[in-house]
């Protein structure tokens, strides 16, 4: 008993003492701070992260909903919404007087969508027989727009007939993807005429999409391929508008949506006059001859007409020319794809006497009184330099010299000047140098100097060669509208205009954009009297008795003119033959220039007619046709016109 007292006692003395309720309660911490330290680093990084966490997904949320909004918008609209691109209507162009040149028709074209849907064998079949067309046709267009975005349509054919269009359009739940585009498509009002002029549309290729603007060109888009399409371009392609059509979930359109409507081009106002330039087309085409008419006012510089023959078959560039007409163009004698008014280069021949004739009274070699006698040839050292009339004319003066074309007289004067006068002389007219008109790969032709012979062939000029120049042949080389140009700077009275084509340009409210005044290249002065002589002389060429350009007289209407024989090559296999034997390429070409009224000029044209041998015979009618559609009012009226002609005491006709 005791024992257990005893061990209570030891087990009491060790428990502690009960605390006094009136004693402060103190919590125990960690005494250790790299612990503490270590909680608070914890506790800060787990906040850091979640506000870095919430951060990132305000930003996120930001960039998504604000900055890309308009690009998930987008693309989510893709996935119901398909827009493609409507091609605007280009511009009209019409002549001076308002008259239809080019206009647009709507064209139906089959397209397909490559974006929703899986070209399969069964949709190439089926669209292929409703099209009349060999499978390899549907499938050459599809490898053609191989590495193209998928966004672009592919375009399968072209202004197709309204049958097709309606078995499509019925049928269009068995073709997805397959839609029929609307577009604008040229309409020539005057067919083929002004071809060249006018020049034509194509697709655009990789080099023309590469230089263009992506902004506004795509694959498959048409563009101004040659002509006023091409240089007036930007004037007259438009803006392109959109349609947009919601689609389902297989690609299948389920209604339009509002589009942007397409903003037509600006129209061209040209200076050409389409009556004038039928009348010269007609002839031309009628009688199968190459060549070239040109026609300007003599104191504006603008155009009247610009025809170039054979014309372009217009209508063979709509959708893409053949490879067989391609090559038929290539393959025509006739050279179609030159436009012959700027890039045909000829000997000016006889034209070029009106050049002589200046400069000889220019630089006082002759007076209007000055007589040469012609005895059929001119001898210049060993070589003998012949005239058109075997006979010769005799005794000969400055205004009978310019009537008959005689050439003794103007190589007579051509060596007393020397090449180098002779070409200053040319050069103020406006040869040897392009003209500035609106057309492309203009040629500026030759006129030949000592200096320019030094520089090409490295020899000196020789005194013989002045004798060939001085009557138009050698070296000289001219282009239609050079030689019409130069027409009108002598009827003019000295004045060299930059010939013109546009009028103006209008949008399609029909307000002026541009317009285009008259622009002085340069003026002849003090040659004012020289030159009432030389106009004189070519009175006298048409109306008088021996004229070389009888053809192209008009009653009551005095016309100036000169005709022209450019010598293409002298073969003297041929010369025992009657011309019209001679082989086609080798025979001389005809010119006839010529401007009217004599007393008041107003136009001047000019004709080349490749190969056609003599100007009088083959050039001036077609001058006068010309002539005679612009004063067709006056001729009706029949008002008679006083013009002095110098008498002469024979009829023998020239044909030089």
């Amino acid at each position: 008993m005791g024992n257990v007292r005893n061990r209570r006692r030891k087990t009491e003395k060790k428990q502690p003492p009960l605390l006094d309720p009136a004693t402060p309660l103190t919590i125990i911490t960690p005494s250790d701070d790299a612990e503490l330290d270590f909680l608070k680093k914890r506790s800060l990084l787990s906040s850091a992260v979640i506000i870095t966490f919430f951060a990132l997904l305000v930003a996120r949320l930001w960039y998504l909903q604000i900055q890309e909004g308009e690009t998930y918008i987008s693309l989510a609209d893709n996935n119901r919404v398909r827009y493609v691109e409507v091609a605007p209507p280009r511009g009209n162009v019409y002549d001076r007087e308002g008259r239809e040149i080019v206009t647009n028709r709507p064209s139906f074209n089959v397209v397909l969508s490559r974006e929703d849907n899986r070209l399969d064998d069964e949709l190439v079949k089926k669209i292929a027989g409703i099209l009349d067309v060999e499978v390899t046709v549907i499938l050459d267009r599809i490898r053609k727009m191989v590495g193209t975005p998928g966004h672009f349509p592919i375009r399968l054919a072209e202004d197709i007939d309204w049958e097709k269009v309606a078995v499509i359009e019925n049928n269009n739940l068995d073709l997805p993807g397959i839609r029929i585009e609307v577009v604008p498509l040229r309409v020539y009002h005057y067919g083929n005429y002004a071809s060249h002029l006018i020049g034509y549309l194509g697709e655009i290729n990789a080099a023309e999409l590469e230089a263009g603007d992506p902004k506004v060109y795509k694959q498959g888009d048409q563009i101004g391929k040659m002509g006023l399409e091409k240089l007036y371009e930007d004037d007259l392609r438009g803006e392109k508008g959109r349609e947009y059509m919601e689609v389902n979930a297989l690609g299948f359109e389920q209604k339009a949506l509002k589009g942007v409507e397409p903003l037509s081009g600006s129209d061209l106002q040209l200076t050409i006059n389409m009556e004038l330039q039928r009348a010269a087309e007609e002839l031309m085409e009628q009688e199968n001859k190459a060549g070239a008419v040109v026609a300007v006012e003599v104191n504006s510089g603008r155009v009247l007409t610009a025809a170039s023959s054979p014309q372009l078959k217009l209508d063979e560039f709509i959708g893409g020319i053949s490879s067989k007409a391609w090559q038929a163009m290539l393959d025509d004698p006739r050279h179609p794809l030159i436009n012959k008014v700027v890039q045909g280069q000829y000997p000016p021949a006889s034209t070029y006497k009106i050049v002589t004739a200046l400069a000889g009274l220019g630089e006082g070699i002759i007076t209007p009184d000055t007589t040469i006698f012609c005895p059929g040839h001119f001898q210049f050292g060993n070589r003998t330099f012949r005239c058109w009339k075997k006979g010769g004319h005799g005794s000969v003066s400055l205004l009978r010299a310019l009537s008959e074309s005689c050439d003794v007289y103007f190589y007579t004067v051509g060596q007393k000047l020397g090449v180098d006068r002779l070409a200053s002389y040319a050069q103020r007219l406006g040869l040897g140098r392009k003209t500035g008109v609106d057309m492309e790969h203009e040629k500026s032709g030759v006129v030949p100097t000592s200096d320019w012979k030094k520089r090409k062939y490295n020899t000196k000029w020789y005194e013989g060669e002045t004798i060939s120049i001085a009557i138009g042949q050698g070296y000289d080389l001219a282009t239609p509208i050079q030689i019409c140009m130069m027409t009108a700077v002598l009827a003019n009275g000295g004045t060299l205009y930059r010939p013109s084509l546009i009028e103006s340009v209008r949008d399609p409210d029909g307000r002026v954009l541009k317009t285009f005044a008259p622009e002085v290249q340069e003026r002849f002065i003090g040659q004012g009297q020289n030159m009432k002589l030389v106009r004189e002389g070519l009175v006298e060429a048409v109306n008088g008795q021996r004229g070389t350009g009888k053809s192209a007289r008009l009653p009551n209407i005095t016309v100036a003119g000169k005709t022209g024989t450019g010598q293409v090559v002298r073969l003297k296999q041929y010369e025992h033959l009657e011309e019209e034997e001679i082989p086609y390429k080798y025979r001389d070409h005809a010119w006839f220039t010529c401007f009217a009224p004599a007393e008041n000029p107003e136009i001047a044209v000019t004709v080349l007619v490749e190969h056609g041998l003599h100007g009088g015979s083959a050039a001036a009618p077609i001058a006068r046709a010309v002539l005679e559609a612009y004063f067709k009012d006056r001729l009706a009226k029949g008002q008679d016109v006083a013009y002095v002609l110098v008498p002469t005491d024979d009829d023998a006709e020239g044909v030089n």
